[in-house]
This record gives C-alpha cells, structure tokens and sequence, in this order.
C-alpha cells in the first residue's frame, strides 16, 4: 500500500502524540493495519515519543503470585478459571515470609514494582488483612519500590484499606472493549471492571489497567478498548498477548504475529504517549526476536516469570534492554513525566491521604 490520503504519516502521528493530542479513531485503525513492509518507519516515528517522555528508562515488574487458581470466574483466557484443565499449580495464599523472600528477589533482580497478584472474583476484608504484614515488610525493607496489588475486583472501602497498609497502585485490566466483554466473561460484567479501576483512583491508588490482545478481536475492538482505556486515565497500561492455554476455550488461538504485536503497542502508545506502557504478558513467544524493536514504543516490562507461564530468564531480559540501547529504571526514579506528576499528586492528595504517590 502506497502512502495516500487513505494513511497518515508516520511522523505526522508521532508529532500528534507528542503535542499529546488524541489520536482519531481513523488514525488509528490506521496504524493497526499499518504494511509489513513499512512497520520500522512507524515504529522508529513512534519511538520518538516514548524517548521524549522517558528517556532511554526501561522500567522493571516482578509479579509475584499469592494464590493459584481455583477461581469462581470464567474468563475464557485465563488457566486459572472456573472449569480450567490446564496443567498448572493452584494453592491457597502464600504467607507473609514467602511473599517477602519472592519479592526481594524481584527486587534484586532489578524491578522497581512489585505486582502482588491473587486469583478469585475479589478480596475479602481477612484477605486484605492477612496481606498487610507482607506489605509493610515489603516497603520497610526496600524503600522507594512500588507495591501493586492485583486482587480481583474491589468493593467499597477496601482500596482505602489497601493504599492505608501501604499499597501504592491496584491493577485491573479492562481486556476488552465493553461491547465484546460478554464474549469472554459471563461471571461478571465490563462495569464491574470500570468500577474498580474508579475506586482504586477515587481512594488514591495509581490506578493500572490494560488489554489482551489476541482473543479474535477486530481491530475496531482493539480501538474501542484503548479508548475506554484513556477515558479511565490510567498511570500505567500493560498490553498482554493472549497465551491461549491448553485446557482454556482458547487453547489454540494463535492468531498474533510479531509485526500484529508491534502494531498493537504503537496504537497503545500513540493513545498514552506520557503513560507508563507495559509490555506484559506473552510478549516472548509472540514477539520473538522482536522484543527488542518492541522497547522502543514501550518503556516498562516484567522481569521473569508471569502468574501461571514461564518468561524468559531475568538475566536474558536485562540483556535485551542493554542490547536495545536502554538502561533499568532506578527506584528512586519516577515512571512518569514531571508535567503528568504535577497532574497525579494532587487528586491523590484529593482522594484522602497526603502519602505522596511513588508513581
């Protein structure tokens, strides 16, 4: 396909994203369907955003996984679910000294953000309460790291609990457009989602919210997703690619390819060019030998291993950052721009606490 009226270019975009303007629903259906033969032109115009905003700073995740499988909802991309036959570890919540010894080795590892994730529909105020030692030994043994908690949907009162134990940012990712929701979940709705990522912001809580990529969406459903995305003003966006496991209805779906994921992320970036956007799960075996292009439009990823699948070695991942020209984020150092800072602080202050976010 010829550059035409049809496609805007690659670096009209990019000077778009970087007076950060909304991009156009054509723009970015556009950048979706982007050639093959023309994806380094875009992802090299693109780049320039994420450089602009963050530098050569490659931030580094470690999840750690509190408690495996055995979960009531029926989310069809996931081992954990309910009815699941994949092959994997289920056990019940991990106690206080094991979460610290899995997160100080995140740490030493690199990462500046521990992801402390469980499965099930949603904590219970014992589950909170059973978390917070490991919390607080956690933040009293390594300061200035981040704690995310991933626990499933939040009812009221409790993102307040979790930001008072210590926890600085919830996430709860989206996955999909709201229109296809339904397509992938029966056991609970798209607003249910909306509405925890809304609490966790409400009550100062950084808030964390991405997609999947990869479950047989169009790409209107992946602009329809990343829209209703931005409209939730998320600090940080992992973009996941489906791993469609054996024992889950998508177990076969392989329908993404190394250039369909770089696609993917450049949209994401475009949609969020001063946002903390993650490369996150299935990125080693749908990109391949690309990862390394893929740093360049995005500029966070986890370190090692994911809640039910194997990454890659956190050694090959400090590599590919070094190789691709990048350096590991201190935890001193803040994940976002100065100006979008001077935007958080205050409605974290707003929400009820004056603890100053570790964005």
């Amino acid at each position: 396909m010829r550059q035409s009226d049809h496609r805007p270019s690659a670096a009209a975009l990019a000077q778009a994203a970087l007076r950060r303007e909304r991009p156009s629903r054509t723009d970015l259906l556009s950048v979706l369907s982007w050639p093959d033969a023309e994806l380094l032109e875009l992802v090299a115009a693109v780049g320039r955003v994420r450089r602009r905003f963050f530098g050569d700073r490659v931030k580094l995740n470690y999840l750690v996984n509190l408690k495996s499988g055995l979960c009531p909802e029926d989310c069809t991309y996931c081992s954990q679910r309910l009815g699941s036959d994949a092959d994997i570890v289920s056990y019940s919540w991990l106690g206080t000294e094991e979460t610290r010894r899995a997160a100080a080795s995140g740490v030493e590892g690199g990462a500046s953000r521990v992801c402390l994730v469980a499965s099930g529909r949603g904590p219970t105020d014992r589950d909170i309460d059973r978390l917070t030692p490991a919390i607080a030994r956690i933040k009293e043994e390594h300061p200035g790291v981040d704690v995310c908690a991933c626990l499933g949907l939040l009812s009221s009162g409790q993102p307040e609990r979790l930001r008072d134990a210590g926890v600085d940012a919830y996430n709860h990712n989206l996955n999909t457009s709201g229109e296809r929701y339904a397509d992938i979940c029966s056991t609970h709705g798209f607003a249910d989602r909306v509405a925890t990522v809304q609490r966790a912001a409400q009550a100062g809580l950084s808030p964390c919210s991405g997609l999947i990529a990869g479950m047989g969406e169009g790409d209107d459903d992946l602009v329809d997703a990343l829209e209703e995305l931005r409209e939730l003003d998320p600090d940080s966006v992992p973009v996941n690619f489906l791993i469609p496991f054996d024992g889950t209805p998508l177990a076969g779906h392989w329908e993404l390819t190394p250039q369909r994921c770089l696609r993917v992320l450049a949209a994401a970036r475009l949609v969020f060019p001063d946002v903390e956007v993650r490369l996150a799960g299935g990125r080693e075996i749908h990109l391949r030998s690309l990862q390394p292009l893929a740093l360049h439009l995005a500029n966070s990823i986890f370190l090692g291993d994911y809640l039910t699948s194997e990454g890659g070695p956190g050694a090959a991942d400090l590599e590919t950052v070094r190789d691709a020209g990048f350096r590991v984020q201190g935890a001193d150092e803040p994940s976002l721009p100065a100006h979008r800072l001077d935007l958080v602080r205050p409605r974290r202050r707003g929400a009820g606490t004056d603890r100053p976010p570790n964005a």
